[in-house]
């Protein structure tokens, strides 16, 4: 996995976007969304976390789910339902590295492999610049959320993800 090759191809097609975006470097340990809002001073409500959900079914179909941190992602019903799959999970992080070359806590929704789907809860549409995944461990994505609007791949879905506290 050539990380410093994802976090190029990432801002690659950032630039081809034509979205503003700024990239904060970021301690690796640090990663996780909570460890990474506290540090960073970044609010969990303006997090969103990329998640690879995979069938439990051969042949094994992937989407990757964007929800913001404050939320719970729907797997069992609206993930499943839109999958068309009788079972589905979470990507184990192998299968999400095989998939990606993206580790847990850098994953991002730009730069998926092709044909991939991005389902992105209509939450996230919601607040004004939202901080996601930047292809490595190493650094975060600060972007406006209305890019996933018009993202290839993307389809903005209400109900993917539930309030935590709700």
């Amino acid at each position: 996995m050539d990380e410093r090759a994802i976090e190029e191809g990432v801002r690659r097609h950032l630039e081809k976007l034509g979205e503003p975006f700024e990239v904060l470097p970021c301690d690796p340990a640090l990663a996780d969304t909570v460890n990474f809002c506290a540090h960073y001073g970044i609010p969990l409500e303006q997090s969103a976390n990329c998640i690879i959900v995979a069938s439990k079914r051969e042949p094994k179909q992937y989407v990757a789910c964007l929800a913001l941190a404050t939320t719970r992602l729907d797997v069992n019903k609206t993930v499943r339902r839109l999958m068309n799959a009788g079972k589905v999970s979470f990507a184990s992080p192998e299968e999400t590295v095989e998939l990606t070359g993206m580790l847990i806590g850098g994953v991002t929704p730009f730069a998926l492999p092709a044909g991939m789907l991005l389902y992105v809860d209509r939450r996230v549409l919601d607040v004004e610049r939202v901080w996601v995944g930047g292809g490595s461990r190493a650094q975060k994505i600060g972007i406006s959320p209305r890019v996933f609007e018009r993202l290839q791949g993307a389809q903005v879905i209400d109900g993917l993800s539930a309030p935590i506290d709700g």
